[in-house]
């Protein structure tokens, strides 16, 4: 028998929702056959069988909430096996409920022996235990999965043992991190408010996330903003020519698109700007992997335009449009969402005058935009009104300093206002 378990669907998971399921007791997977939907912190995904057989049990219920990872869900009998023994319940009292120790026995009988799965198949026509991420991060980066020994469930290769493998060694086990002093939480009684007097919505995944992540990374990262005036004049009168050349195709861009093209030219130009901050040494990124911010109902996610320095306005306005579409219907792939090295969040449409962010690890700076509005400047000595659209730049102190995080801002602010030195 191989229990099927909740799996890790991306690196911060730590539970998820078991939305539906795809197959019954009785029916036969194959591994890659979708066998349930789970709703993460983030988005609802498929999940795929990563071994063979017939289910004998499902262990969670549809809609199950706050199903932690690696909890045995379902259970497969493997194919070839010998059915197992009929369970043999226990008579039906009238007074078992009152007796639960005494029914415990029976639920725990199954102290099955598996057949030992410490290492993947290597022979050739064995099949190799793998997760289908970790098959898709081997089949791009040319690894052998008959080369590797998986560290995962039963021996199973999972994405860490990939990622190990092209750094050229094993993954050491992650240290585990040292207890910190949990801070002593008052209910809201204890704070002043009366019970009764409030409704209390409980916290779903994804706003228990973003509570976690945003918390960590305010109190962990040394961050400090950088704010800079941009006049837009100029960009607003070249989004209303470029948009009247793109009606024919039914593409609109935005000034947000704007930004990102701008914020990921300025990216390249000042390169140490577009860096992470980790324990071994500053990763400096090969490409500008912008994400934006997009609200979505109960928060927020950041879907990512890869290699956005390369990309047309007119296809960063697409991809946008496309990604916060499927963003606000759940319907993100993780590699859509995760990772990244730079974010803008734009507040501009609200009317928001400048704001700053918290910065979304491990990428070393965010950005964020506010509303384009009309006000006075003074231009060669005299009194002149324009539109100004104010930035500010969070930066992580471990990676961008003051003076490259200027540099960044007069590369961006430059395009911004000469929109003509983006599309050259």
């Amino acid at each position: 028998m191989t229990d099927i378990l909740m799996p890790a669907l991306s690196p911060t998971m730590e539970e998820g929702v078991l939305a539906k399921w795809q197959v019954k007791v009785g029916d036969v997977v194959k591994a890659g056959d979708v066998i349930a939907e789970i709703e993460t912190d983030k988005a609802t995904m498929e999940v795929e069988a990563v071994d063979e057989g017939e289910v004998t049990d499902i262990l969670v219920a549809e809609g199950s909430e706050g199903v932690k990872v690696n909890t045995p869900i379902a259970r497969l009998k493997d194919e070839g096996a010998a059915a197992p023994a009929p369970k043999v319940e226990a008579p039906k009292a009238e007074a078992s409920t009152t007796e639960p120790t005494k029914a415990e026995p029976a639920k725990a009988e199954p102290a099955r022996v598996e057949a030992p799965k410490a290492t993947p198949a290597k022979a050739d026509g064995e099949r190799i235990f793998a997760s289908p991420l970790a098959r898709r991060i081997a089949a791009q980066a040319g690894v052998d999965l008959k080369s590797l020994k998986g560290t995962g469930p039963h021996g199973r290769i999972v994405k860490r043992d990939v990622e190990a493998a092209g750094k050229g060694g094993a993954q050491p086990a992650a240290a585990a991190s040292p207890p910190t002093e949990a801070r002593k939480v008052q209910s809201l009684a204890q704070m002043g408010i009366p019970d009764g007097t409030y409704d209390l919505v409980p916290l779903d995944g994804m706003r228990k996330a973003i509570a976690r992540r945003m918390t960590e990374s305010f109190r962990d990262v040394p961050h400090f903003p950088l704010t800079i005036d941009c006049e837009i004049d100029g960009l607003l009168a070249a989004r209303t020519r470029v948009n009247a050349l793109l009606e024919k195709d039914g593409v609109k861009v935005s000034v947000n698109d704007f930004v990102i093209k701008a914020s990921a030219m300025a990216l390249k130009a000042v390169p140490d700007a577009n860096a992470s901050y980790s324990p071994e040494g500053l990763a400096l990124h090969h490409s500008a992997d912008v994400a934006m911010a997009v609200a979505i109902e109960g928060g927020l996610i950041t879907p990512i335009i890869r290699k956005a320095e390369t990309k047309t306005l007119s296809q960063i306005a697409t991809e946008s449009k496309d990604l916060a579409k499927r963003a606000r219907d759940r319907k993100l792939k993780p590699e859509e969402f995760q990772g990244g090295t730079f974010s803008v969040s734009n507040l501009g449409m609200f009317g928001i005058k400048s704001f700053a962010s918290i910065i979304n690890e491990p990428q070393g700076a965010i950005m964020s935009v506010g509303a384009g509005e009309q006000r006075p400047v003074v231009k060669n000595g005299q009194l002149a009104v324009a539109t100004i659209m104010s930035v500010t730049l969070t930066c992580d102190h471990r990676v961008v300093d003051g003076a490259t995080g200027a540099k960044f801002l007069q590369v961006f602010k430059a395009m911004i206002e000469d929109p003509v030195t983006m599309l050259a």
